[in-house]
């Protein structure tokens, strides 16, 4: 497609994606984890970039992850974690524990309290999807 033998000139390339109207931003990420049912990977030293190509956001995570078992509730056996489910648990309402890790979630993607986040989720039976659509 792009001919030449070899390789595209790393300049070059950039010039022409910028033509194309594509934004390549490399990100200074500390942790990237992917969820998994089974499993969470987690990438501790990844190098990310976000790529922003007709209003639709991309990103590649290149690095090697480690694998961590899924705990109860999709969160991974944390301090925290422990004293939030043992909390939920004192609860009394039988459904399953929304995980702080949802509820920050929600409340970053929407921009709404972590309070309503929580309250989004648990009316959804947790489904992140569509407390994010509920709340915006």
């Amino acid at each position: 497609m792009f001919g030449g033998g070899g390789g595209l000139n790393p300049r070059k390339m950039k010039q022409m994606m910028e033509q194309m109207g594509i934004d390549l931003e490399e990100l200074d990420a500390e942790e990237v984890i992917i969820r998994t049912p089974d499993e969470d990977l987690v990438f501790t030293d990844a190098q990310v970039q976000k790529m922003d190509a007709q209003g639709q956001a991309t990103y590649q995570v290149v690095g090697s992850p480690a694998s961590r078992p899924r705990g109860e509730g999709g969160a991974t056996a944390v301090e925290g974690n422990a004293d939030a489910s043992e909390e939920a648990a004192d609860d009394g309402g039988g459904s399953t524990a929304i995980p702080d890790s949802d509820v920050e979630i929600v409340a970053a993607r929407t921009g709404a309290s972590e309070e309503n986040a929580r309250e989004a989720l648990e009316a959804t039976d947790g489904d992140l999807a569509a407390a994010v659509e509920m709340l915006e």
